[in-house]
């Protein structure tokens, strides 16, 4: 048996014999420890080594046990680090030496790194033996800069995103500031850091800010918002905010995260987008008011130019000037559609009305061309009456235009159905035909002003636009469904009204 096969205290008087302590056990543990051991003597000889130290070192307890400690270390280690010397001060000083680190690569191996150190183990108040301790580290190195570098690169993409990228703690107080926060708000990260996130807004948007962080909290997903930061300049810049919960790895909250987007650029395009619809619009109703108004002009001018003649018989005369009259009043009735569509009506000449009856009283305009043009009509309506605000004659207008409209869309005859009927908190009333259809082109133009498909004087093109108008004029909307072939429901939305009083009735 080997002294390798036991624990052993030294006595110090007598070092070349040494007493068995413990056995089985105790050698059982001490092969079970991940570190490499190695227990030396005073003469720096090895009197035991771990299994960890021996499978690391590629040795068996033959080639190690009874050695100095400097012959069981490729020369290279003990010459070019001080691990040798780590040792003897241990006997010299009496006192544990502090962690020292090497990167040792072995013929044929990978490059290693360890962590050393040598403890006293005193005996009888002697330093009799020195325990030494190496670590190997070189899994935990590589781990260490494989997350360095993802932290490095993670903060590179933070620096390097256009968008503004802050986070914070669960007081939503600022975290980190990237460099397109500093740079969109004129705050450096040193102004912000640990300031309430809340504070950056303007004044009036802080209340309903600090209610959605508190919100975003206890959202299982992402919160996204549109907020006003206050920069340093003084002025307001338009962010769309997107705010997530920042949890730990055991799923607790530990603060938030948030991403902005500068609007600036996306409302000058809104606007600049905008300005061009007016524009093309504007050059839609500038030629439609000048083809509409040139034919009436036309023959007015034509009818003044025979009246010139002095000899001009009465009839002919009389005819010029019935001609002149009607041209007159055409155009008249053009700049009145056109007023119509311009002008708001005055909320205080609103009254209560029935749409129904309406509804009614606009069929029966129309009920002698409906007849004409052999147009089945159902009616489906409920129970009990619905009841909105508005002006009557404007409401019955735009319901006329559409009975026409929808008219127009059945030359050869067809069903023309009118449901009214309660939808939350509004009326809607559907005009369902079953005419031509209205092209997908065409759906997103058809409310302008002088935009029309029918053929030249059959229509001026500002039915659809003077509904669109009145109806929005009445807080209200109008919405179209078509399909070629099939049909079009045109959706007339108003806002729900209290009915009347049983003595106003």
């Amino acid at each position: 048996m080997t002294i390798s096969d036991h624990w052993i205290e030294t006595v110090a008087d007598d070092p070349d014999h040494p007493r068995p302590l413990g056995g089985i056990m105790f050698r059982t543990l001490f092969d079970a420890i991940p570190s490499s051991i190695l227990v030396v003597d005073g003469r720096l000889r090895i009197v035991m080594a771990n299994r960890n130290f021996l499978r690391k070192g590629n040795r068996t307890d033959a080639e190690t046990i009874g050695r100095r400690f400097e012959e069981v270390f490729p020369a290279a280690i003990v010459e070019r680090t001080d691990i040798l010397d780590c040792v003897q001060r241990v006997f010299v000083n009496s006192e544990q030496s502090p962690f020292r680190r090497i990167t040792f690569r072995a013929p044929g191996m990978a490059m290693r790194t360890y962590y050393f150190r040598a403890l006293p183990l005193p005996a009888k108040g002697k330093v009799a033996h020195a325990m030494f301790l190496m670590e190997d580290i070189t899994e935990q190195e590589r781990l260490s800069k494989d997350i360095q570098r993802v932290e490095r690169h993670l903060a590179s993409v933070v620096e390097s995103a256009s968008d503004i990228l802050v986070s914070t703690d669960t007081d939503g107080r600022i975290l980190s500031w990237n460099r397109a926060a500093a740079r969109l708000t004129g705050y450096p990260a040193d102004v912000v850091m640990h300031r309430g996130f809340s504070e950056l807004f303007l004044e009036t948007e802080r209340p309903e800010v600090e209610m959605a962080l508190s919100r975003a909290t206890v959202l299982p997903g992402s919160l996204n918002e549109e907020w006003t930061l206050s920069t340093a300049s003084g002025e307001g810049l338009a962010v769309s905010w997107t705010i997530a919960p920042m949890l730990s790895e055991d799923g607790t909250l530990i603060g938030m995260v948030a991403a902005g987007r500068d609007l600036t650029e996306r409302y000058r395009m809104q606007t600049e987008l905008l300005r061009s619809q007016k524009l093309a619009a504007l050059g839609v109703m500038a030629g439609g008011i000048a083809h509409e108004i040139r034919n009436p002009l036309a023959v007015c001018s034509s009818a003044a130019q025979f009246l010139l003649d002095d000899s001009l018989e009465p009839e002919l005369q009389r005819e010029c000037v019935e001609k002149t009259i009607a041209g007159v009043s055409k155009a008249s009735e053009i700049i009145e559609n056109l007023l119509r569509f311009a002008r708001p009506c005055a909320v205080e000449k609103m009254t209560l009305v029935e749409p129904l009856a309406l509804l009614k009283q606009a069929l029966s305009v129309v009920s002698h061309q409906a007849e004409i043009a052999r147009i089945e009509v159902e009616m489906q309506v409920g129970d009990r009456p619905l009841w909105a605000r508005g002006v009557p004659s404007l409401l019955e207008q735009a319901f006329i235009n559409l009975f026409l409209n929808a008219i127009a869309a059945m030359p050869a005859g067809g069903r023309l159905t009118i449901a009214v009927d309660q939808d939350g908190d509004e009326v809607s009333v559907h005009l369902s035909d079953t005419g031509v259809g209205i092209h997908a082109a065409d759906l997103l133009r058809i409310f302008d002003p002088f935009y029309t498909r029918s053929p030249i004087g059959q229509g001026t093109g500002l039915g659809l636009s003077i509904c669109y108008s009145i109806i929005e004029q009445h807080r209200g909307r109008i919405d179209v469904q078509s399909e070629v072939g099939v049909g079009t429901c045109f959706c007339v939305r108003l806002p729900l009204a209290e009915p009347p009083c049983s003595d106003d009735a």
